[in-house]
């Protein structure tokens, strides 16, 4: 059957308040550019005649300004999940103008199965190509597409024409078993495909097709600092004197990296160590870091749910994409960060931390334990499973006026039973093996930034003895002080002794 071209415009209308919405892509890669500016026109055209029209929408992880950022200012979203990362949204969330629901990227596609978030009403899609039998070729992004294609009542086309070359054969479309038959995902190593590269979607779903040349409108990273470089170089020394002793296998072991500046000084820093051997990834998101690690051979594959390159990065890609042919392969997230295939792979897992406790706990997504950042993504889904689970961060911030390295971080989002090792400009902290105690003196003496390191000595002092020492009349003092002078050194525990 053919598919009618629709406006925008048209596309909207057949959304209504209360529906839930899904879109494809993650992060920004693979995301809808056209017909969700268009629904935020019509919850505008709502509100000014007093009628209420919010949706609940639903990602594959965060979006970009196209979607989360135009919906929220016009106050269309009700319920959110499950990250975000625009500074409207954020605010929005912080303010309690909206619902936001954090689970793991890796469950999102398998609760919607479940029923546990009701029905999908609309899905907006984004495809490179499609054909009238409903076989289409995905974007830069995977998310998880198959899931809300087989789910949605109704399914919206973005037909994207911005690439200018096909990326057929670079997806691996699957979607598991649920239980209770559900069978091992069959991956034993980065490369291997499991699925299809097309994605079938019932054409009697698709209500219409709306043309879109926008590119994904992803900024280049900043460059390194002198921080950022200090902990890209402080991993892969740790990382080459494991290997060294035996405890990586010579061949190595794959990589999975978050996202960011500190994240591609990661990679960075493991392509500058001569020690550090060519390395595959399996991981969730590739950055123009990766890129330049497979021109230059230290990369050889990488397993991935979306190709988030900045937009110079992706024409450059474009342009040069047959190469990339037999070394990228796009997975939908429940699969690039799913605990089995993570721990059956070994992976090495760096993520990095908003602020770390000296006895291990990991805080990624509030700062000062209320205010939401962005969500917890994908790292709770490697951290618990890899191999080696490493969180990076710099050891100060805000010009030296606040420590990232504290008593006691303000939200947990990952304990000290799954956090292996602590990574900051400072050097190393590897707590395997260690009481807490151990651990404390290890953070302190490896990974605090001298202007904090008496502060925490100071801090363990008063500390009440036991399993875990704390003080808990001091264990924020140091938050309450950045909050009441703006500078975390002013904090004096002797007052808590």
């Amino acid at each position: 059957m053919s598919f009618p071209f629709i406006s925008p415009e048209e596309a909207a209308s057949i959304i209504n308040n209360g529906d839930n919405v899904a879109t494809s892509g993650f992060t920004a890669s693979g995301t809808p550019k056209i017909v969700t500016i268009a629904l935020a026109e019509r919850a505008k055209k709502f509100h000014e005649k007093g009628e209420p029209f919010k949706v609940n929408l639903y990602t594959g992880a965060s979006t970009n300004d196209y979607v989360d950022g135009a919906l929220t200012r016009a106050q269309a979203i009700n319920t959110r999940a499950p990250y975000q990362g625009t500074p409207d949204t954020r605010k929005s969330v912080n303010n309690g103008e909206m619902n936001y629901y954090d689970p793991h990227l890796s469950h999102m596609s398998q609760d919607l199965r479940y029923g546990f978030l009701g029905d999908i009403d609309v899905a907006i899609i984004e495809v490179t190509e499609m054909n009238p039998s409903g076989e289409v070729i995905l974007g830069a992004g995977i998310g998880m597409t198959p899931t809300i294609a087989m789910m949605a009542k109704k399914v919206i086309i973005e037909y994207s024409s911005y690439y200018s070359t096909s990326f057929r054969g670079f997806h691996d479309n699957y979607v598991p078993l649920d239980p209770p038959h559900r069978r091992e995902i069959p991956i034993y190593k980065p490369s291997d495909r499991i699925g299809t590269t097309v994605l079938k979607i019932d054409p009697k779903k698709i209500i219409g097709v709306v043309p879109s040349n926008e590119s994904e409108s992803i900024c280049s990273f900043t460059s390194l600092s002198d921080a950022t470089r200090a902990i890209g170089a402080n991993v892969a020394d740790f990382l080459a004197k494991e290997m060294a002793r035996g405890a990586i296998p010579h061949e190595f072991l794959p990589i999975q990296s978050g996202v960011g500046n500190i994240a591609n000084a990661a990679l960075y820093g493991l392509a500058d160590n001569p020690a550090i051997p060519r390395f595959e990834m399996y991981t969730e998101v590739v950055q123009d870091a990766v890129m330049e690690l497979m021109e230059t051979g230290k990369c050889s594959f990488a397993s991935t749910c979306a190709l988030a390159f900045s937009d110079d990065a992706m024409l450059r890609f474009m342009d040069n994409i047959n190469f990339y042919r037999d070394k990228l392969l796009m997975r939908p997230g429940e699969i690039s960060n799913h605990p089995e295939v993570v721990r059956r792979l070994g992976l090495i897992a760096m993520n990095t931390a908003l602020e770390c406790d000296i006895y291990g706990n990991v805080n990624s997504t509030h700062v000062n334990g209320t205010k939401m950042m962005n969500g917890i993504g994908g790292s709770g889904d490697f951290c618990r499973n890899a191999y080696l689970s490493i969180f990076l961060c710099p050891s100060i911030q805000k010009n030296g006026a606040l420590s990232t390295i504290v008593p006691m971080v303000t939200h947990v989002d990952h304990n000290e039973h799954s956090v292996k090792v602590i990574v900051t400009d400072q050097g190393v902290a590897d707590l395997r093996n260690l009481a807490p105690d151990q651990r404390a003196k290890v953070i302190i003496e490896n990974c605090v930034h001298p202007d904090y390191k008496q502060l925490m000595w100071d801090y363990l002092k008063i500390a009440k003895k036991g399993h875990t020492p704390h003080n808990l009349r001091a264990a924020f003092a140091m938050h309450n002080t950045f909050e009441e002078t703006g500078d975390m050194r002013l904090t004096d525990f002797s007052k808590f002794a």
